[in-house]
């Protein structure tokens, strides 16, 4: 192989990388995301476990993160409005990347 062979499949490798860590890090923010709205609605241990899980599995619904809105709104209704909503899910995912790279 050549130097820029060696490159390409470096670079290659990174992004591949990347992204099983991006995805990795969007659904534990789906789950905590879900964690948390399971204990505005008054859920708690499998329960609130299992409302995590549907929340992660909302995600595979379309491509980009309204679905998961939209599931978490639809459930949670006058308990939290779209503003809490939204931010509670750009940290959740804050939080998710700071777990994995405690985690690696």
């Amino acid at each position: 192989m050549t130097t820029f062979d060696d490159r390409e499949s470096g670079f290659e490798a990174k992004f591949a990388h990347d992204e099983a860590m991006q995805f990795k890090a969007q659904a534990r923010a789906n789950k905590l995301l879900g964690l948390w709205a399971a204990e505005l609605m008054g859920l708690s241990g499998d329960e609130a476990a299992a409302y995590g899980v549907a929340v992660v599995k909302a995600d595979f619904e379309e491509a980009g993160h309204e679905d998961v809105y939209r599931k978490v709104a639809g459930d949670l209704g006058d308990k939290a409005d779209e503003a809490t909503i939204r931010t509670k899910m750009i940290d959740c995912l804050a939080a998710a990347k700071q777990q994995i790279l405690i985690e690696t």
